[in-house]
């Protein structure tokens, strides 16, 4: 009897090893989900969120907001050694719309009223267009928070699945559900984990890369402020006017 029981269960492990293997990766994947119930809500929330807010970031710090800034500078250079204003405002609004060359053209456009000015011009557009490149990066870390704890509530869930068989089920049948809340609780974790690891990894990089751009911008305010006031005395104003200190 025991060697037929041995036989029986061998015939059962390798009927699911070969339908695991027919499944395929997806296949896989999508049966481990099934298995870990009602855990995997919230984790599958986290990670459409996760997404959309990597993808969102991507475009805006590495596409949209990006500008090579030795290049900006290199041509804004030339227009103020050579004293003129216009030039130079015309040169950077034709860049693309970024953040660095609002807070630029905003410092311009304010040159003919004196040095303080253009400083407090450069400060207001970098106040308004910061949050533009810090937007929603800090949700990656309360999201890569969230799906651990998702998958550990997920995990506690089996894991009374469990103890509920083994204290109230009928024998025969403690077995199987043993396996599945097993189940259960070790698949809420794995994706738990799958979903958290690569969301804060993703908030490091993009944070990393938004810190880059809001020092990029402090810098250029500076050496701008510094090249207007280098070349005060050539520039040569829309009304006719030199800067002059006051």
């Amino acid at each position: 009897m025991d060697v037929l029981t041995l036989a029986y269960s061998a015939t059962l492990a390798s009927a699911e090893a070969v339908s695991s293997e027919e499944l395929g990766f997806f296949g896989g994947v999508a049966k481990r989900y099934s298995d870990g119930g009602w855990g995997m809500w919230p984790i599958t929330l986290c990670l459409v969120v996760m997404f959309a807010i990597v993808i969102d970031r991507i475009f805006i710090l590495y596409f949209k907001a990006s500008i090579n800034k030795e290049a900006f500078l290199r041509g804004l250079k030339k227009h103020l050694y050579a004293g003129d204003l216009d030039k130079a405002i015309s040169y950077v609004a034709g860049q693309k719309p970024t953040p660095l060359t609002s807070v630029v053209k905003s410092g311009l456009m304010n040159v003919p009223k004196g040095e303080a000015e253009v400083q407090a011009a450069m400060d207001e557009a970098a106040l308004r267009e910061n949050p533009k490149i810090e937007a929603r990066t800090g949700y990656l870390a309360m999201i890569g928070n969230a799906a651990m704890l998702s998958g550990l509530l997920g995990t506690v869930s089996g894991l009374i699945t469990c103890f509920e068989a083994v204290a109230h089920v009928n024998p025969a049948d403690k077995a199987t559900i043993l396996a599945a809340g097993i189940s259960e609780a070790m698949n809420c974790t794995g994706f738990g984990l799958l979903t958290a690891i690569p969301s804060l990894v993703a908030f490091s990089i993009l944070n990393g890369r938004t810190q880059h751009m809001v020092d990029d911008i402090n810098e250029t305010s500076v050496g701008v402020l510094n090249l207007v006031v280098a070349n005060k005395d050539k520039l040569r104003m829309p009304e006719g006017r030199t800067l002059t200190e006051e």
